[in-house]
Order: C-alpha cells, then sequence, then structure tokens
C-alpha cells in the first residue's frame, strides 16, 4: 500500500538522477504488488504516481531538446535553401530573373500564414469582441494627404556620385553596415594584435584572416558605436553630416555618394483613365478603419470603447530591399483600433493580464545601456513604465499571442520608442522586437495614437467623427469666447476676409479633444472652444492699443482688427453632453516579418544516425499540415489503408500530407520533418494483418500503435489539444519496431 508520505508529492522538485531512480523503484512496486495479488485499490495509486513521473521525465526530455535547439548555431543559408526547397516562398517572377521585395507564398508558406492568421483572429477578433472590416487598397490622395503620408512617409536615399553606376542606397542602411563592418575589423585587429595562445595539445591558435582596416582610437570606436544607437533619430541633416564625418562611401566603387534626399514610399497611381484622380497604394490599412469610424461606432450602438480589426496587403516601395521577407514591397498587415476615451484608459480585462511577465526595455534603459528588465505589465503600468492599462494589456495580449504561436520568449522583448522617435501626437508606443540571426526585428508595433487621425480627418471633411456622452448631472462651466460682427465682418475685409477668418481660426483650441470646433461653417463662434491664453492676449493688446490692433493674416499681410469687428468676453453654459474625439490604440502586426521569425525559432538540425536531418518544429497549431499519411512501400496493398487513413482524417477537416511515393520511408519522413509535419501514420505489413497503423510523433521520434479509427481520432484530439503525445506515451506501449515483410 502507497505511504502517506507521497500524498505531497512534487516531481518537479527531484534531480533528473532522482527521477529515474524513483521511476524504477516505483515500477518495481507495482510489479511487487501485482505478483502478490493486491487488490486494484493498492495498485492504482502507485500506477498514477508512476505515470506523473514518467510525464515529469517526457517534459524534461522535450525541453532538453528545445533548449539544445534553441542554442544550437542557425546557419542561415541552410534554413533558406530548405525554404526554397519546399516552397514556402521564393522570389516572384524568378524566371524573369525576380524582382527585389517581392515573393510568392507555396503550398505551405500559405499554410503557415493562414494558420497565424486564424490563430490571430481567435486571439484578438473573436477573444476581444471586434469589429473586422476589409478595405480597399487603392487609396485616393486626398486622404493621404491628410493623415500626412504624402508629406511625411518617405526615408532617405543616397546614390554613387558617379552617375553612369546604379548604386542606390538607404542612408541609415548604408552607415549601419559601413561602421558595423569597420567595428567588426577592428575587433579582428584587436585579436591578432594579441600573443597567440597554444592549445592543451601545444598547437597554436589558428589566426584569422588579415583585416582590411587599421586599429580605431578609443574615441572614434566610441563615436561610431553612439551614432549607430541614435541612427534612428536622424534627420535629413543629420544623415549628410554623418556620411561627411566618417567618409561614408558607396561600397561596390568606392566613390563618395550624394547628400541624402527624400524618397516617398507610396506607390503612386491614377483612379480612372482621366488621370485626373491621384492615387496611391496604401502603405497600411489603418486609414480605412479611421474614414470608417462613424459607420463603426453607429454599428456599436454608439457604445465606447470598441476596437476595429483587418487584415489586408500594404505596399512601400522600398529603396532597397534586402533580408528575406523582413523588407519587401508587398506584405500582409494585421491592424487593430482600439478607440477609447481619452479620459478614461483603463480597461475592463486588465486584472486578466496584470500577472503577464515581460521583458520590457523601457526608454531610461536604452540611453543608460542597460539590458530589458522583466516585470509583470501590472507593475509596468503601475509605475508608469507604460502608460495606461489598454496601451498594458495589448502589449501583454500581444505577448501571449507570440509564445501561442512559438516564439521564443528568450528571443523576444518589448522596445520602447525613444522620445525622438514618436509622432508628436503620440503618447507612447512599444514595439515586440524579435531576435533573428538578422538581429532584434520590430515586428509587432503597439501605440497610444492620442486622437491625431480622427481629427485630422473630421478637420479635411467637416464631418464629425466624435463620441457623445449623457453626463450624469449637468456642469456648469465658464470660459472665454470670441464673436464677429458679421456685418460689419465682411464688408470691411470684402476680399480678404477669407485671410483674417483664418487667422481666428489660429485662435481656436487646436488640441485633439476638442470635437466641439468640428463641424463646419454653420458653427457659432461663441459655441466653439477658444484657446483662452490666445484670447486674453488678443484682449490685452486691443485693451492697450486702444481698441485696435493690428494681426497678420494667412495671406501675410496685416489687417486691422477693432472692438466694432470682434468682441471678447466671458460665458457661462450648462452641459448635459460631453463630446469627444476617441483617442486610439493601434496594434499593427507584420505577418511576414513575424512568420519568417518563427521560422528561424523553429528550425533546427537533428543529429544521430539515421535520423540527422533538417527539422521545422512547429507547434501544432501553426504546422501547414497536421499529419503525414504513408505506406512503409509502394506495395498495392496498401493503398485500401491509405485511402481508409486519408479519409478519417480529411473528416476531421485536418489538412494532410499523403506521400506514396516509392523512396525510402526514412526520406518521406525526412521531407514532412522539413515540412514542419507533426505527426505521421504508417501503413505497414502488420496493418493488412489486423489493421493497426503507427503513429510517430516528429520531435521525440517515437511511435505508438492501434486501429485506424483509434489514431485518426488521436491525431485528431492532438491537433485540437485534447491531449499530447507525453500523455498517449503513458496510456499506450511505445512501439519500436516496425513490420517490412
Amino acid at each position: 500500500m502507497p505511504s502517506s508520505q507521497h500524498r505531497d508529492f512534487n516531481p518537479a522538485d527531484l534531480s533528473d538522477h532522482q527521477l529515474s531512480e524513483l521511476i524504477g523503484k516505483t515500477t518495481d512496486k507495482i510489479q511487487h504488488l501485482r505478483a502478490r495479488d493486491f487488490p486494484p485499490g493498492a495498485v492504482g495509486p502507485e500506477v498514477d504516481r508512476l505515470n506523473i513521473l514518467r510525464l515529469e521525465q517526457l517534459q524534461r526530455e522535450a525541453d532538453t531538446r528545445r533548449v539544445s535547439q534553441r542554442n544550437a548555431p542557425l546557419d542561415r543559408s541552410v534554413l533558406e535553401t530548405v525554404l526554397l526547397k519546399r516552397f514556402f516562398y521564393s522570389p516572384s517572377f524568378a524566371i524573369y530573373g525576380g524582382v527585389a521585395g517581392l515573393y510568392d507564398y507555396g503550398p505551405p508558406g500559405c499554410g503557415v500564414q493562414s494558420n497565424l492568421l486564424a490563430l490571430w483572429r481567435q486571439h484578438f477578433v473573436i477573444e476581444e469582441d471586434m469589429l473586422e472590416v476589409d478595405c480597399t487598397n487603392l487609396t485616393p490622395h486626398d486622404v493621404f494627404k491628410t493623415s500626412g503620408h504624402v508629406d511625411r512617409f518617405l526615408d532617405y536615399m543616397v546614390r554613387d556620385s558617379d552617375a553612369s553606376k546604379p548604386g542606390i542606397f538607404r542612408v541609415d542602411h548604408l552607415i549601419k553596415a559601413v561602421l558595423k563592418e569597420r567595428l567588426e575589423e577592428d575587433e579582428k585587429l584587436r585579436k591578432l594584435a594579441q600573443p597567440s595562445q597554444p592549445h592543451a595539445d601545444g598547437k597554436k591558435v589558428k589566426k584569422e584572416a588579415k583585416p582590411k582596416f587599421t586599429i580605431l582610437e578609443p574615441e572614434v570606436k566610441a563615436d561610431y558605436e553612439r551614432t549607430l544607437d541614435t541612427l534612428d533619430n536622424l534627420d535629413q541633416n543629420g544623415f549628410k553630416e554623418v556620411l561627411r564625418k566618417f567618409d561614408i562611401r558607396a561600397p561596390d566603387t568606392g566613390n563618395p555618394v550624394t547628400d541624402p534626399e527624400e524618397f516617398n514610399l507610396m506607390f503612386v497611381t491614377q483612379i480612372g483613365p482621366t488621370g485626373a484622380l491621384r492615387g496611391y497604394l496604401r502603405p497600411e490599412t489603418a486609414q480605412g478603419h479611421f474614414v470608417n469610424f462613424k459607420r463603426l461606432l453607429e454599428f456599436n450602438n454608439q457604445q465606447l470603447p470598441f476596437a476595429s480589426a483587418s487584415v489586408g496587403k500594404s505596399f512601400r516601395n522600398e529603396i532597397a530591399p534586402r533580408q528575406g521577407l523582413l523588407r519587401v514591397r508587398e506584405f500582409t498587415m494585421a491592424e487593430i483600433e482600439h478607440f477609447v476615451d481619452p479620459a478614461d484608459k483603463s480597461h475592463p480585462k486588465f486584472k486578466l493580464v496584470k500577472d503577464v511577465r515581460l521583458p520590457l526595455f523601457p526608454r531610461d534603459r536604452q540611453m543608460d545601456g542597460r539590458e530589458p528588465i522583466h516585470m509583470t505589465i501590472g507593475e509596468a503600468v503601475a509605475q508608469r513604465i507604460v502608460d495606461n492599462e489598454t496601451l498594458g494589456y495589448f502589449v501583454a495580449r500581444i505577448g501571449l499571442f507570440l509564445h501561442k504561436i512559438g516564439i521564443d520568449p528568450g528571443r523576444l522583448r518589448f522596445r520602447q520608442h525613444m522620445a525622438n522617435e514618436m509622432a508628436h501626437y503620440a503618447t507612447d508606443c512599444w514595439d515586440a522586437e524579435i531576435l533573428t540571426s538578422y538581429g532584434w526585428i520590430e515586428c509587432v508595433g503597439c501605440a497610444d495614437r492620442s486622437a491625431y487621425d480622427l481629427t485630422q480627418h473630421s478637420r479635411r471633411t467637416n464631418e464629425r467623427l466624435t463620441v457623445q456622452v449623457s453626463l450624469p448631472e449637468p456642469l456648469t462651466r465658464e470660459r472665454l469666447v470670441l464673436e464677429r460682427n458679421k456685418p460689419r465682418f465682411g464688408p470691411t475685409f470684402k476680399k480678404d476676409a477669407k485671410a483674417v477668418e483664418g487667422y481666428l481660426d489660429s485662435l481656436l483650441d487646436d488640441s485633439c479633444d476638442s470635437a466641439a470646433n468640428l463641424g463646419g461653417k454653420d458653427k457659432k463662434d461663441t459655441e466653439k472652444i477658444w484657446d483662452e491664453s490666445k484670447l486674453k492676449d488678443l484682449q490685452d493688446r486691443l485693451e492697450s492699443g486702444g481698441g485696435k490692433v493690428s494681426v497678420t493674416g494667412t495671406d501675410g499681410k496685416t489687417y486691422e482688427l477693432t472692438n466694432d469687428i470682434i468682441k471678447i468676453f466671458k460665458i457661462t453654459e450648462k452641459i448635459n453632453v460631453r463630446e469627444f474625439i476617441p483617442n486610439v490604440i493601434e496594434p499593427s502586426f507584420g505577418i511576414g516579418r513575424i512568420l519568417y521569425s518563427l521560422m528561424e525559432h523553429s528550425f533546427y538540425n537533428r543529429q544521430g544516425g539515421d535520423e540527422a536531418r533538417n527539422v521545422l518544429a512547429f507547434p501544432v497549431v501553426i504546422a501547414p499540415y497536421k499529419c503525414l499519411v504513408t505506406p512503409i512501400s509502394s506495395n498495392e496493398l496498401f493503398d485500401p489503408f491509405v485511402d481508409q487513413c486519408s479519409k478519417e482524417l480529411r473528416r476531421f477537416n485536418l489538412p494532410i500530407k499523403v506521400d506514396t511515393s516509392s523512396t525510402a520511408i526514412g526520406r518521406r519522413y525526412a521531407r514532412n520533418d522539413e515540412l514542419g509535419t507533426p505527426f505521421a501514420v504508417t501503413i505497414d505489413f502488420q496493418t493488412v494483418k489486423d489493421g493497426t497503423v503507427t503513429l510517430r510523433e516528429r520531435d521525440s521520434l517515437k511511435q505508438i500503435r492501434d486501429t485506424v479509427p483509434v489514431v485518426c481520432g488521436l491525431v485528431a484530439d492532438l491537433v485540437a489539444e485534447r491531449t499530447t503525445f507525453h500523455q498517449l506515451l503513458l496510456e499506450y506501449p511505445e512501439f519500436v519496431t516496425q513490420d517490412l515483410s
């Protein structure tokens, strides 16, 4: 009988040796109890205990494999060869020589992306009750002029000073590449300058190849490193200064480069045959949300907060596309616009994520050269490291999503934008950055955009993109207003009246939350919200000028305002309804970047015997094919069983791969390991005898055996995460020998 001392037994507290020893002792004990015909009530607890121990052992083996895979150096060229060979993706128009920055996804690539997006929709759209929209890729000029993209959506580029040479470079990438190369060469030189240290066997360490440069002076090296750290913060003149200071040249020719010039990243097109309506392929999906805000608010019964979501293509005419899927000209984005009251950015579900621990890289730690800090999102919001609960909620949810799809938590961090990185209207911004062989890559941005976008579109269109909320009790307020004497205003200024009106409009409160100033020319002056400090200054100038004051109109001319043309005075008003422009929290996902990072994190080379092969260890939910169905050989006896297995699995709506080729079974397993297929059902000669098949797991290489209906049902349970293969190994004996004859 099991003793009471095992009642609080925790196998996680045992060392590997203790765990193995205890499994052996427990097995012996069960055999002893059964040999003496002890009743099931006595044997059962020990069997349960053995299963718990074996499950812990299997989990540790899996964890050890994952750590080993994660720590193994990645050979990117091998990974890219596998991805191309298995047609996860391929350069577009390759038979015509290809076009930089354009890629086509093949069947497994489409499968991975579809599964990733399905999980994204489940995790965000369904669980958060979001409103999904699908907006057009073509956008008229006026929309992007209003949003600021026409004027500010740009990068800086330089050219080879020899016009006959084709070199065009994105300036920040060129500077980064040149300075990094110089620092790497400096490191090589410093190693070469050290005396050679012999190995324990007396042999000298082989010297590295001779570098191309000389050792850098300490202050020069520090200047290079400082420039690299602040490169994202430079403007056009800053880039020009760096190019000249460090003598940055075209890498292929060694020629000087031209001064930086602006290059707008949007693809320009015309809408319609006349060319009169200019348009762009959208560089993001967000504007479609903002211009449909009124309809979304109405659909949501005028209730705030709410979020809209969309998945679609975006287009950016990159100067120098590189790094495969990480910097392309056409890509899939998944974006969320969460509309919230600017006076209340709490989140009703924040308590559900407050204990989620994340590696946060706040701006102060970046400036001090310190590492990211691991803390709960609740602590980060409480300490105002993250600005508000809603922003913090989405940062946590993004982290949980990336963990769920298979991103290695040890290679993920959330970096806060530096103050000079953020747009002037943004409150706070965090990027989910994933470490790849290319370095830290921004894959998800999460920004508090305040009310900027809705405000700009409201002003341009005179549409009131606002929310009205009835107050529980009326409020009384006193404020300063300006009122024109319209019968005198028009005749006094005549054709110049518009320029003077432009000056008066500059006195309005231009904060993003001032919804009262929207609504067109019919709005009374006293209904508008004025900037009281500007009005007070104008009022003082009128008084000191004896009722007259000179002002500058929007045309640059000087005009005289008098007390009989404008009046500035205080009013008292009662407010029953609060009207405001919502703020927006925007998580924006670069799906291609996430997908490539996931491929790097999932890839490893399995060593040892016949099983040495490349593996993409995708989580089951992400794998493009859930199961391989294959016979041990091409014998016709197996065909009915292949058909039976395929039909059973497809009945569960599972994407499967059937391989009846004459290739050796090991090679068939190998190519499906490269596809990331987590399970394989194999038909052999024993199947013909008794109708049983084997079920193989990709990561452990272990197999179990049962009838076709049972095994297909187990695959469905595994895919639906109702069980794990570790648990199945406790219920089924491990199968080790295939019947080949």
